[in-house]
């Protein structure tokens, strides 16, 4: 038997296809009035961390604040070996050892310390603040611009870093200024002509200290209600402007059967990215044209596997199927 080779790969994500609701658009504008850092919890696949580069993309194309925002955001990907450092520079100390007895060795003129550092998420967003950032060098890396710009920084998953993680970088997130002690303590500080939004990310707000949590703006992103799915569905499908009656139709069939397997999952619920890739393989857009699901019953059970992630969810959907499902269709 050959494979049969077909193509459903999603469309990169572009930010103007994020369904904002009004509490979460609420409270990233709160965030940035009162300049503090929003913290997002919510179950994996609600758009906590892609609700970074919406902020980013709009603010960008909004110059009524009269300052200019980079279009995407700096992003900062939390470990559980992350220091606070991290947030801010990197230091290659084993390169520039080796880098050093190398040029020792052949008489060269050592190089300089700053060639071994860079500027990480937050890092970048204070030096950008400043009038000239291209004077920093080759702090910033390989990130060009032509004059001083406000950031959007996500950082992800902040609830996996070790405890002190959070405390650590109070006063600096709320002061926006750092110090490169490997710089003979060279000082950077936030200059206020420019805006520095902060958006973190947590699976759980447990994991963190009350002092950080007094500090930040706190929004928890529900898990979104069918008319919000179905929108969030047209969106990343590319349906806002050309779906038909029957399309709509069976779109909201799948989404009620969606919702069911989400019920019935006993681990791990399929998230809103599984269910734009399930839609995919079903057949929307374009190809599935009924919306009576008992005669797709075979394709429902052959791509379970996009829904569920574990041998306990599938084995429980499949006994669903099974003895209710068509209960179920009434």
């Amino acid at each position: 038997m050959r494979l049969k080779i077909q193509d459903y790969r999603r469309k990169p994500f572009h930010p103007s296809q994020y369904v904002l609701d009004e509490g979460l658009q609420y409270a990233v504008e709160l965030a940035i009035a009162l300049g503090q850092p929003l913290l997002l919890t919510g179950e994996p696949g609600t758009g906590k961390t892609k609700l970074a580069y919406k902020v980013a993309y709009d603010l960008a194309q909004d110059k009524s604040a009269g300052v200019q925002f980079l279009s995407d955001p700096l992003s900062f990907y939390t470990k559980t070996t992350s220091a606070a450092r991290d947030l801010f520079y990197t230091y290659d100390a084993l390169g520039h050892f080796q880098s050093a007895n190398i040029k020792r060795e052949d008489g060269t003129a050592l190089a300089k310390t700053g060639d071994f550092i860079e500027l990480q998420a937050l890092g970048k967003a204070i030096a950008l603040s400043y009038p000239d950032p291209q004077a920093h060098g080759n702090l910033l890396g390989s990130l060009v611009v032509d004059g001083p710009r406000s950031t959007v920084v996500l950082i992800d998953e902040i609830d996996k870093a070790p405890r002190d993680f959070p405390n650590d970088i109070l006063n600096e997130i709320e002061n926006l200024d750092f110090r490169i002690k490997e710089l003979d303590n060279r000082e950077f500080k936030h200059h206020d002509t420019q805006r520095i939004v902060v958006i973190m990310t947590s699976n759980s707000e447990k994991n963190l200290p009350d002092a950080f949590l007094r500090r930040c703006v706190f929004y928890h992103i529900p898990f979104p209600p069918s008319d919000q799915l179905f929108a969030i569905a047209k969106s990343q499908l590319g349906l806002e402007e050309q779906i038909s009656p029957q399309q709509e139709k069976v779109l909201n069939r799948l989404i009620e059967y969606f919702y069911k397997v989400r019920e019935v999952a006993v681990r791990k619920p399929p998230a809103t990215a599984e269910l734009i890739a399930w839609l995919n393989m079903m057949g929307l857009p374009m190809d599935l044209k009924s919306d009576d699901l008992a005669a797709v019953q075979p394709l429902l059970l052959r791509n379970l596997s996009l829904l569920v992630k574990t041998r306990e969810d599938l084995n429980a959907i499949r006994k669903w199927m099974n003895e209710e499902f068509v209960d179920w269709l009434g």
